[in-house]
């Protein structure tokens, strides 16, 4: 039998092998190996729109008031200001508010950091400069001025 006859044997073999592979990096750790991977691939457009389809997919199963309201927010776009985060979560019912939270307040849960070092880069804000709490003008000079109608003028 000539060799270019074994040549589709081959390629449905490989492709076995590589599915075998992501089927065991998927359930090695809850899928932690696997992570890197699809990041690496959802650069690609095509595969990046598989994945979210499989993603949505799948949490239509788990969950479906939180698939309905992630697609909402997908299609509403990343809010800019507090007004428009305000009239995204006015556009859920209530039933898929509160599984969005829920969602949220998980995500936003942060484990304890074990170290010192860990511990100043989160109280850093991650970057290693601190955190100011205080609200900043945008405009230059603008943070020497009184606020309000009756605040007083320089004469």
């Amino acid at each position: 039998m000539p060799i270019w006859a074994w040549i589709p044997l081959f390629v449905l073999l490989f492709v076995a092998v590589l599915l075998a592979i992501v089927v065991v990096l998927g359930r090695v750790r809850g899928g932690r190996y696997l992570r890197p991977i699809v990041t690496f691939l959802s650069k690609v457009p095509l595969l990046k729109r598989w994945f979210q389809r499989m993603s949505i997919a799948a949490l239509e199963r788990q969950n479906p008031e939180l698939a309905s309201a992630m697609k909402k927010m997908q299609a509403f776009g990343e809010p800019k200001t507090a007004e428009q985060a305000q009239r995204m979560l006015n556009l859920l019912t209530p039933g898929e508010r509160r599984a969005y939270m829920a969602a949220v307040g998980e995500e936003g849960q942060m484990p304890e950091a074990t170290n010192r070092q860990l511990r100043r880069k989160l109280e850093h804000g991650g970057a290693g400069m601190p955190v100011s709490a205080k609200q900043v003008s945008q405009r230059p000079g603008a943070a020497g001025r009184k606020a309000g109608k009756n605040a007083k003028k320089k004469r």
